[in-house]
This record gives C-alpha cells, structure tokens and sequence, in this order.
C-alpha cells in the first residue's frame, strides 16, 4: 500500500499525472492506435514509483482510476490491482535512461507492419527526413535515426535483454519496435514521449509508402 506520507503530500499531484496519463491514452485510443485492450503508459512519479496502466482496460475508455502505481522494480503496491503484463520494459526504461519521464507503448497499424517488414534487417534507418528532428538530441535531417527491431515473445526478461544488449552496445536508443506487435517511445515527461511516439509512427508511414510506390 502507499505510505501515509505520500498519500497526504502528493495526492494533487499524482491525481494530475493519473489523469494525464488517461487523457493520453483516450488520445491514441482515437487515433486508433490501441486496438482491443493493447498498449500500455506510465509515468515517472518519483524514484521510488511509477504510475502505469492497470491491465486489460480498454485505453479508450481510461480515467484516473485505470491508472495504478508501482515501485521502481514493478511491484504493484496496491495488490488489489494488476499492471500491464510489459512493466517491466517500462521498468527497463526508467532504470537504464535517467531523463526518462514517460513511456508509451501502441499498436498502430503502421507500426505493426514496420515491425514485421523490417524484423529481418533487425533495425529502421531513417536518413534524410526532416521529422528526425523531432526526436530530442536530432538536430538535423541530414543524420541517421536508428529504431531497432526486437524479436518477440511472451518471455519479458527475453524482451529486456535485447534492449539491454543494444544500450550496453554503446547504440542510441529513442525508441524500439518489437516483431508484431508495436512501438515503444518516451520522453522526459508526456508531452515529449507523445512527441517522440507520433514522429515515429509518422516516419515508420513515410517509410512503408516508399516501398510501396518503388516496387
């Protein structure tokens, strides 16, 4: 359970990250984005917790009360809720990048499909789109954005030692597909991860046309 004084010192607060992070979700929910019961967000609190959706609610229909929270290593600390069956790649996130705030997680068609055509390839180079600017630290089109590709599975320790791999490879890492299934993408705080998230699908689309229209 939450600790008497976090509940009376940051109640406001963490009804207003609560309600973001709904209101996000509605938003892609919209676009849609989150088909079914899919994707997952969170938010950063503070080193000790994380605000993430509660698992299995339909993401068009969130409100603050579909957002629960957990500790830094992805124990729920309400037992009486269950977070998304991913925490711990939202886990990872936080751990591993500390200007992390947020991460979102959707299955946008086009995501979808970017995740299958370019599984063998292990990776998307985006070069020469204004876009890439989009994403914090590219400050020219003229560069290469790399979105790595990972092999699914229902095994998540499996899933957060490739992402793991690749950081400890040395490799910027601003977001990742994963074969199948969607895109991760964050930010330093919503605003940004949505930013990073919309770039990349927009870029992931730009890419598919391409081939499309050249083959």
């Amino acid at each position: 359970m939450i600790s008497a004084a976090h509940s009376t010192s940051d109640d406001g607060r963490l009804l207003q990250l609560r309600t973001a992070l709904a209101e996000v979700g509605r938003d892609l929910a919209a676009r849609g984005w989150t088909p079914a019961t899919s994707s997952n967000f969170s938010a950063r609190v503070d080193h000790d917790r994380i605000a993430i959706t509660v698992s299995g609610r339909d993401k068009g229909r969130l409100d603050a009360a579909d957002i629960m929270l957990i500790d830094a290593a992805g124990n729920a600390l309400d037992a009486r809720q269950r977070p998304s069956a991913e925490t711990a790649l939202h886990v990872q996130i936080y751990r591993r990048l500390a200007d992390a705030g947020a991460v979102l997680h959707t299955h946008s068609r086009t995501q979808t499909v970017a995740s299958r055509l370019y599984a063998g390839a292990g990776s998307v180079r985006f070069e020469g789109w204004e876009l890439q600017k989009a994403i914090s630290g590219h400050t020219t089109h003229a560069g290469v954005l790399e979105l790595p590709v990972f092999p699914n599975t229902q095994h998540m320790p499996e899933l957060v030692a490739h992402v793991d791999a690749w950081l400890d490879a040395g490799k910027p890492l601003n977001g990742y597909l994963i074969d199948g299934h969607g895109l991760y993408a964050w930010g330093r705080d919503l605003t940004e991860a949505l930013r990073h998230l919309e770039a990349l699908d927009f870029l992931l689309g730009c890419e598919l046309d391409l081939r499309r229209l050249s083959s």
